[in-house]
């Protein structure tokens, strides 16, 4: 059944509450003076209100909402106790009829107390209980206009929105919103893009350059006793509003912290009643900071109620050290080899994967306990349509998730509604298909990841892959994002590259990234063969989950030291980053919950004595030493730290003869299935035979469990025959079955795979865990047409047309990477009518028949690239070479190919790079065609 109908999105102001309760007392109307429990104001012309929040306790945060009685201008202060800590921050809004900044005057206040109580898929919490006082200022501006101040105050912040309730539509044009900070605070900023991945600096909230910055903001306050941090940013996105920034004007030390909010589009059009997002302040220590879930807490609560689906986990990833190695078949079924013997979950296929072998990649993943997870440009699913039919053939392949990139550009503001709209659209297509969600070049998280799911993580982070830019990351910047941008939501900083020698950290520290950061999908991104080379690192990696029970705070500051412990079951894994010289961390074990005569293992991973001055494993070698200590559940752990170093700490309970707080690592059976016929040729109304026996591999000592065999072909095709079932099928024992599979009438020509499916219960796996599922395919080719004649390739029907850039383009050139944008084909001057235009790596296939004798084509580099460009081509009769060339240049003229094509069924057309990477390798098929009979 379908979680969803046609694409949409919620009108605005709706909310679901399957999870939220809400514990609603409406005061009384008569709320235009002062609440009792409110402030004597300082300012005596302003009428103040205050909101506290609902659990009572000393120097407990509050919100004070103030009305000029002169202007009619709001703002509003939050305080720690009577200390101010975001004084004066200006409020309102400006509409096209209505400046509703000033002249305003308050109708009515309620309140009410909302308990947010939830479950996370992803996060740094997976059950959450947030309790918060929600109070609401109905204010009537200019002509009469009403606008409700929404206040919400938490135990970890204050959050605030606008609503424009009752309105037959309204064109906003701005806020007033902004902040006042004291000029010397400290800063954690961002210079503000798109796609959020500048450096973060340490400056002052006066001393920061004029300009805008991105969320979160950090400021360090001094408030009373103790100093207070402020984490500006926004929760709550949809598709009504756009996102916004923080502009600021430098004023210098000695001048002002003004930083106002500004919208990413000049005008919010709307057609009924309006709702802000939340702009929010996530107030406290660092410990309140770091564990905060208040931007998941103002979210809208989950779109759908079963998660079963959902399986975070650990990715075996091949970009970041082999950029090409997306295109390499062979090279990413090592990949996943590595990951099945290592019991990772996923295997990311990146830019360059083709739809000739991913399905057969699918499959061989699946057997061995690993799914696929692919890389997608967000503009190739931009529409409904595009959506339905890239997701639903993504289901037919197997494919459990997608990594969806380059929203930062594309056309439009990638903060705007529009680009808004694309995401809650593509957030329902996928789940409606159920596939797994990592956005890339993209906007930071603002709540969507309890809304959605699935929603895995983001990027919006620099992240490892400024590595190969040649933009090596600094300690200095990695222990700010704990306290920054990993605060709002998960982070797919690819930690774990060991193998990048412009690194300036330990071993150590890079082995504790993933720890320090939290993501849903995490990706440790180095090749098999380094984390062969490190055991420890391996190890630990080995071991670490991607999904939360609690996250603490244990020590560290914004860009010198991050020390947190995130908890799974009964296990605590704590991670520790430095930047600086060598010294030693306190680490407090009682913050971890354990009673004072509880006894705790810990398994220690630091950095070598030697590795003291870098990163001296950063070739490769293994820097990392291990030790085991039992110690009190309240002990506090002198760890030492190398020079930018770290380290990993394994904890659990000290069980009498525990010796590791490992837990084994479940790896999947090794089978066979075996399906015959391998290939078929049929014609639309044809039937098809197939059979197919599944078995424990040789050698295999594992007992299987609910085991199934059948066949499985696509909407449309059909198979008679019922499935085999075996309850347990123990080594040396096979399952068999025999299908007759039809062809439709209907179908097209091409290639059709009918799989044929066995499934089964894996040792130690819950019945809650989906089951392994072996695939193997028979390849059906429906046949086109045989060509008559003297015929033009590109007027036959291309089986398969596969490119590394862009489309294959029929009688032009490749041009840029959309269909349908290339020039003329031409190759030294001459210009050609028909033919093919190609990108390497490029792969061609139409269907002959055996009627054809010959094959003649002129090829080159189109002049569109210049001199540029290296390709070859080849020639491939049913899968034999017939012709090849060397490697051709942009400055070579065309070369004439011809090949003997008698006898030949499908007819292949290749290009290869020259060898030196495939920038410009735009390669003609020139008046490519086949002589028939």
């Amino acid at each position: 059944m379908p979680l969803f109908g046609p694409l949409g999105r919620r009108p605005a102001g709706t909310m679901l509450t399957a999870f939220t309760v809400l514990i609603t007392a409406w005061l009384s109307p008569a709320a235009a003076t002062p609440a009792s429990d409110s402030p004597t104001p300082a300012d005596t012309t302003s009428d103040v209100w205050r909101v506290a929040p609902p659990e009572t306790k000393k120097d407990q945060l509050t919100a004070d909402v103030a009305l000029d009685d002169s202007t009619g201008a709001l703002s509003l202060t939050v305080r720690r106790g009577a200390d101010p800590v975001l004084p004066d921050s200006p409020l309102g809004l400006r509409t096209r009829d209505a400046d509703l900044t000033r002249g305003l005057e308050l109708l009515d206040r309620a309140d009410r107390r909302v308990v947010e109580r939830y479950e996370m898929t992803t996060g740094k919490q997976r059950r959450v209980r947030s309790p918060m006082t929600e109070s609401r200022f109905a204010l009537r501006g200019e002509g009469g206009v009403r606008m409700d101040l929404v206040v919400r105050v938490a135990r970890d912040g204050v959050a605030f929105r606008y609503e424009l309730p009752d309105s037959a539509g309204t064109v906003v044009t701005g806020e007033a919103t902004g902040y006042r900070l004291p000029a010397g605070a400290p800063a954690w900023l961002l210079p503000h893009t798109s796609w959020y991945e500048e450096v973060r600096a340490r400056t002052t909230a006066g001393g920061a350059p004029a300009g805008d910055y991105g969320y979160p903001a950090l400021f360090e306050l001094a408030a009373g006793s103790a100093n207070e941090y402020v984490l500006l940013t926004e929760s709550g996105m949809d598709s009504t509003y756009p996102g916004s920034k923080l502009a600021h004007t430098a004023a210098g030390d000695n001048g002002g912290g003004a930083y106002d909010v500004a919208l990413a589009e000049a005008e919010v059009v709307s057609p009924g009643d309006l709702a802000t997002p939340w702009r929010t302040a996530i107030v406290g220590d660092l410990a309140a900071v770091t564990e905060s879930t208040l931007v998941s807490d103002l979210a809208p609560d989950a779109e759908f109620a079963d998660t079963s689906w959902i399986r975070p986990g650990t990715v075996s990833w091949s970009w970041l050290v082999e950029h090409d190695s997306p295109r390499d078949f062979e090279r990413q079924k090592d990949y996943v080899d590595y990951a099945a013997a290592h019991g990772w979950e996923y295997t990311l296929v990146d830019e360059g994967w083709s739809r000739e072998w991913v399905p057969e990649l699918v499959r061989y993943a699946r057997a061995r306990g690993v799914d696929i997870l692919l890389w997608f440009r967000w503009w190739e699913v931009d529409t409904p349509e595009e959506m339905d039919g890239v997701f639903g053939e993504l289901n037919d392949w197997g494919v459990k998730g997608v990594k969806v990139d380059f929203m930062n550009n594309g056309g439009g503001e990638p903060e705007g509604v529009g680009r808004h709209a694309w995401y809650e659209d593509v957030l329902a297509a996928t789940a409606e298909h159920r596939l797994l969600v990592n956005f890339h070049g993209a906007t930071l998280p603002k709540g969507l990841q309890r809304t959605w799911p699935h929603l895995m993580t983001y990027e919006a982070v620099r992240g490892h892959e400024y590595y190969s830019f040649d933009q090596p990351l600094t300690p200095t910047y990695n222990t700010m994002l704990p306290f920054t941008r990993n605060v709002v939501g998960s982070a797919d900083v690819t930690p774990g590259t060991f193998s990048m020698t412009n690194r300036t950290h330990t071993d150590a520290h890079e082995l504790a990234l993933p720890v320090v950061y939290e993501s849903g999908l995490q990706h440790p991104a180095d090749s098999p063969e380094t984390y062969a080379r490190l055991p420890e690192a391996e190890r630990v990696l080995d071991q670490l989950p991607t999904v939360w029970d609690e996250t603490r705070y244990l020590g560290g500051r914004p860009g010198d030291d991050a020390v947190l412990a995130r908890r799974a079951g009964e296990r605590w894994f704590v991670g520790g980053i430095h930047a600086g010289a060598a010294g030693e961390t306190e680490v407090d074990l009682g913050r971890l919950g354990a009673d004072d005569d509880e006894r705790l293992l810990v398994e220690l991973v630091t950095d070598e004595a030697d590795g003291a001055d870098g990163a001296d494993g950063a070739d490769g070698a293994d820097g990392l030493v291990r030790e085991s200590r039992t110690v009190a559940g309240d002990a506090e752990l002198t760890v030492p730290v190398a020079g930018n170093g770290g380290f990993v700490a394994l904890v659990c309970p000290a069980e009498r003869g525990r010796t590791t707080c490992d837990a084994p690592v479940r790896t999947t059976p090794a089978t066979a299935l075996a399906v015959t016929p391998a290939t078929a040729t049929a014609e639309p109304g044809d039937e098809i035979e197939v059979t197919g026996r599944f078995a424990a591999a040789d050698g295999e000592s594992a007992t299987l469990r609910d085991v199934r065999l059948g066949a499985r072909p696509r909407a449309g095709w059909t198979a008679s025959g019922d499935d085999a079932a075996r309850p347990v099928l123990r080594p040396g024992q096979a399952l068999s079955g025999s299908w007759t599979v039809r062809v439709p009438e209907s179908a097209e020509p091409g290639y059709a795979d009918v799989p044929v499916v066995a499934e089964y219960r894996a040792p130690g796996a819950g019945r809650a865990e989906p089951p392994v599922h072996v695939e193997q395919a028979v390849r059906v080719l429906v046949a086109p047409p045989v060509p008559r004649g003297e015929a033009h390739v590109g007027d036959l029907h291309l089986l398969t047309a596969t490119n590394g850039w862009g489309p294959v383009e029929v009688d032009t050139s490749v041009g840029e990477d959309g269909a349908g944008d290339g020039a003329p084909l031409t190759i030294g001057g001459t210009t050609y009518d028909k033919g093919l235009g190609a990108h390497a790596p490029s792969r061609v296939t139409v269907y002959l028949g055996g009627a054809c004798s010959a094959f003649t084509a002129q090829v080159g580099v189109d002049d569109e690239v210049g001199d540029q460009g290296s390709v070859s081509f080849r020639v491939l009769g049913d899968g034999t070479e017939l012709a090849a060339t060397g490697t051709l240049r942009g400055a070579d003229g065309a070369q004439p190919v011809t090949a003997d094509v008698a006898g030949v069924d499908v007819l292949t057309l290749e290009v290869a790079d020259g060898g030196d990477g495939i920038s410009y390798d735009h390669a003609d098929w020139a008046d490519a065609k086949v002589s028939c009979a």
